[in-house]
């Protein structure tokens, strides 16, 4: 019988996750290197699913994108060993088939969430086991997915997705409000409040205030954005514009586009394509939670309206121009801070320390930009570009980039010293 830790939320205090004993090593009865497709597969259907359902805004995908890879580490690491597990302390049964387990516990999470797909996830389930002999290792990895993917959805019963949360900050000098053309309420404002799925609480890492209206870091802010941001503007060079289009898609499916091409680049095997997608999009969507928190509590303007309504900002050095618009229409939510920002430091700062000494060899694709591709060595370069894109989008401060950036980093780096380790 399956053997798992009291029911409990996922991001309580870390002792007894970390206490526990090392579990015994993987059999010969397992095969010598179960591919890694089986995890890049279901984190592309895990993608289509997300992108399929248009009862959730875009900051969700990374809280589901977490669930789903929590469920695959824990059955992979229950069958074959080398990693402390997440969240179920178990072991497969003896010959259990890791790829079955894959499957299995991928596919009971999406159906669980996104009941509307249930049919083609059946269809992808059936895919999948077609490529494992059928028998008792087959039977024992879809069992053992099914549990630990039960277990994970039960620890996250109740933990703040989908609360009554609203924005209810009053117009006024730099506060957010709607922007066009649009005018849509903030997306997911009960994101920040939701249970972590590493960090203790999104509150450990929570950024410095935004500066002030008249200092002079807003100030600054304030006419780099004017001047770099415009959709009009004649300071951007085509090579500053080129960048920031780049990185004005979908962040999700770039990241794991991206992960996806690590994997096959590293030939990693499926423990360890397991352990990757899990410590990238856990820590992103951990980071992204922190974000969430503070775009809510601080509630600061875009740029657009900011630029528009200068006059009353009370900083005599901001010049209104009631007709500025930024490049990128502004996403439904606050300026401070950055989104887009925190999601790919933590993803790079996760990767970094999952490779190790070795070179980031990073490939990615931007979804906005058709056949654009950046290939990356070093995950400070790439962070440092998607500061400035932000900026030279018209759609963010640069300090709500800058601060972003760091909360990335730190959370990526607190999970990897406590989570995924050997």
């Amino acid at each position: 019988m399956l053997k798992s830790p009291p029911r409990r939320l996922l991001g309580a205090a870390l002792t007894g996750v970390l206490a526990v004993s090392a579990l015994p090593a993987p059999t010969a009865a397992h095969p010598a290197a179960e591919p890694w497709t089986a995890v890049s597969d279901w984190n592309a259907i895990a993608m289509t699913t997300l992108l399929g359902d248009t009862t959730k805004s875009a900051p969700e995908a990374f809280l589901y994108l977490g669930f789903v890879h929590a469920a695959i580490y824990d059955a992979v690491v229950g069958v074959r060993g080398r990693y402390r597990p997440y969240a179920f302390h178990g072991r497969a049964p003896h010959g259990a088939s890791a790829i079955a387990a894959t499957a299995a516990a991928a596919h009971t999470i999406l159906q669980t969430y996104f009941p509307y797909a249930r049919t083609a996830l059946d269809a992808n389930l059936a895919t999948s086991l077609a490529a494992v002999p059928d028998g008792p290792g087959e039977d024992a990895g879809v069992a053992y997915g099914t549990e630990v993917a039960r277990h994970l959805i039960r620890l996250r019963a109740g933990d703040g997705r989908n609360a009554p949360v609203t924005y209810t900050k009053a117009p006024a000098p730099g506060v957010w409000r709607p922007t066009p053309p649009a005018f849509a309420p903030m997306a997911a404002p009960w994101l920040g409040a939701v249970t972590p799925l590493l960090i203790r609480r999104a509150a450990q890492f929570a950024p410095p205030p935004p500066p002030a209206l008249t200092s002079g870091r807003y100030t600054r802010d304030f006419a780099e954005v004017k001047a770099m941001g415009s959709a009009t503007s004649t300071r951007r060079t085509a090579e500053q514009t080129a960048t920031a289009r780049f990185y004005s898609g979908n962040a999700a499916v770039q990241v794991n586009a991206g992960l996806r091409d690590q994997i096959a680049v590293r030939h990693r095997d499926i423990v360890d394509a397991a352990r990757m997608t899990a410590a990238v999009n856990l820590s992103v969507a951990d980071a992204l939670i922190v974000a969430w928190r503070a775009k809510l509590g601080y509630g600061v303007w875009r740029p657009s309206t900011a630029i528009q309504l200068a006059g009353t900002d009370g900083n005599p050095a901001t010049a209104a121009d009631p007709s500025w618009t930024p490049l990128l229409v502004n996403p439904p939510y606050p300026d401070y801070i950055s989104g887009y920002n925190v999601v790919m430091a933590a993803a790079s700062r996760a990767l970094e320390r999952v490779v190790g000494r070795h070179p980031l060899d990073l490939t990615l694709t931007s979804t906005a930009v058709p056949g654009a591709v950046r290939h990356y060595d070093s995950g400070a370069v790439l962070r440092a570009e998607v500061v400035d894109a932000r900026v030279w989008l018209g759609i963010h401060f640069r300090t709500a980039d800058v601060a972003a950036r760091d909360v990335g980093v730190a959370v990526a780096d607190w999970a990897l010293d406590r989570y995924f380790q050997p």
